[in-house]
């Protein structure tokens, strides 16, 4: 085990001594070319120089003059190059046949010029034949040319250059390469203990393991960095929250979520099992804070689908209302069975008549007036059964005159049940008289009014209400405010919308 964690190790500081190496072998060849340049500069003035004494000299003017006197020529071209150490000092006429030369070979042949510029009579250095040449006119008394004056100097190979490069160059050169070599010893060593001495193939493993985990589990799983952005999401939660495919990396504020799911996912809203409204799903969502070395670097959301438990629910509700209202019925009938019972052994036949009328009459009525404004049958039944839950607490429920509903389709009628039952409810807990309902149908839309005689909801909670499925009766939490949430959702399903002012909210559902 211990050869495979300094595997990595020793792989990062071999990748590391490669290149420290070409790093150091650029230098070397940006040496060599400072080297080749700071020769030819130098060395270039150097030769232009020994030309141009030679050129000047009066017994070379004179010997190129008279050709009775060209064998004089080698002493002053070997003076030369002896004084200056130039490799060779050439001495050719007007016609550029060499008189003089270090290699006899040359003598009688034409001069060498390449790019020079002599033949125009001007002074020139550069190089020929891989030699760093300085080409200086001869000028006679009458001022033409009446030879040249070529000294030079063999040119260094590029490995002679960085050898030939400054001391102190070298000895910089040598200090980086063991700065190189003990920096990436000590980037190994660092490199090593931060990934826990792992290989690149186990971290690979990792990674791939951890991606498994995140799209295998069931629950929905989004991490979040310290400034709120994205950093991993499972496929579950781009389900449920219906994010778009490029949703990691992005800041949870650009991708159109609603505020209750923000203040969740940002930490604003605190506390566990946050329920949360996204797209007709209910979630039920918790945030954990991650923290590392006392200092927090993101944190990690669960969330988890509650929308069939939430429609059982609902579906539980609903008989728990049918139920109270037949047990109101049953306790409403019980009492007035009583009072019947007493009436004839009071003898009191005729009271018992009028009693039995008198109550009759009341129940009919208000089935009579449901039935004639409210032509859907679960919306009028639903009116109906409130109203006996309504009389069990003491609280009269009544329709104002204006109040019309036809029948309507099975969508529309089961969204109605939904939005009046709940209003009706939160009306029941907070009335201590009565609640009037008001439905009325245009031909685009349902509106369903409801106002009691409670106190109403302050202003400033007029939102709050519907955005956080807040309750306001404060010995209840959890999911007990989630009735007006509902509302709500359903309403904006039906592009329509639900609002609340004190007493009265009022809902619209559109005719889809």
């Amino acid at each position: 085990m211990a050869d495979h964690r300094g595997s990595l190790s020793r792989q990062l500081l071999g990748w590391q001594l490669l290149i420290v190496a070409t790093l150091v072998a650029a230098v070397a060849v940006f040496s060599g070319f400072q080297a080749t340049k700071s020769f030819r500069d130098t060395e270039g003035r150097r030769m232009l120089s020994v030309a141009e004494d030679v050129a000047a000299t009066g017994g070379v003017r004179g010997s190129l003059a008279d050709s009775l006197r060209h064998h004089q020529l080698p002493t002053f071209a070997e003076s030369a190059r002896s004084l200056s150490g130039a490799a060779y000092v050439v001495i050719a006429d007007a016609d550029r046949m060499v008189l003089t030369s270090p290699d006899p070979t040359q003598i009688g042949e034409p001069l060498p010029l390449g790019d020079s510029m002599i033949p125009s009579g001007r002074s020139w250095v550069g190089v020929v034949d891989d030699s760093l040449v300085a080409h200086v006119p001869v000028i006679g008394d009458d001022g033409s040319v009446i030879g040249i004056v070529a000294a030079g100097q063999d040119t260094p190979t590029f490995l002679e250059g960085i050898v030939q490069s400054p001391a102190e160059g070298l000895a910089i050169l040598s200090l980086a390469t063991v700065l190189g070599v003990v920096g990436s010893a000590l980037v190994a060593r660092r490199v090593k203990r931060q990934t826990f001495g792992l290989e690149p193939r186990e971290i690979a493993g990792l990674v791939e393991h951890r991606e498994a985990m995140l799209h295998g589990i069931r629950e929905g799983v989004v991490g979040l960095d310290t400034a709120g952005r994205i950093t991993l999401v499972n496929d579950q939660a781009r389900r449920l929250l219906s994010l778009p495919a490029d949703a990691v990396g992005r800041s949870v504020g650009e991708l159109s979520l609603n505020d209750r799911l923000l203040d969740v996912l940002t930490g604003r809203a605190g506390g566990a099992d946050q329920i949360v409204l996204r797209r007709g799903r209910v979630l039920i969502m918790n945030r954990m804070p991650i923290s590392l070395r006392e200092h927090e670097i993101g944190a990690v959301v669960t969330l988890r689908d509650r929308t069939e438990f939430v429609t059982l629910r609902q579906e539980l509700d609903t008989n728990r209302s049918t139920t109270d209202a037949l047990r109101a019925q049953a306790h409403e009938f019980t009492n007035r069975l009583h009072t019947i019972a007493g009436l004839i052994e009071l003898g009191e036949f005729d009271e018992v008549r009028h009693y039995v009328d008198r109550v009759s009459h009341s129940r009919e009525a208000w089935q009579a007036e449901v039935g004639e404004r409210i032509a859907d049958t679960a919306v009028a039944a639903l009116l109906i059964a409130k109203a006996s839950v309504a009389a069990e607490r003491g609280v009269g429920l009544r329709l104002t005159p204006s109040s019309r509903l036809s029948a309507v389709d099975d969508a529309l009628s089961a969204d109605l049940v939904t939005v009046l039952g709940n209003l009706v409810d939160n009306a029941l807990d907070a009335a201590d008289a009565w609640i009037e309902v008001s439905l009325r149908q245009s031909a685009d839309e349902v509106c369903v009014v409801v106002r009691d005689s409670g106190p109403g909801v302050a202003p400033e909670l007029a939102e709050e209400v519907f955005r956080h499925g807040f309750t306001t009766k404060a010995a209840e939490q959890g999911e007990r405010g989630l009735g007006l949430a509902l509302t709500r959702q359903t309403c904006l399903r039906r592009a329509g919308s639900v609002a609340v002012d004190g007493s009265v909210f009022t809902a619209r559902l559109a005719l889809l």
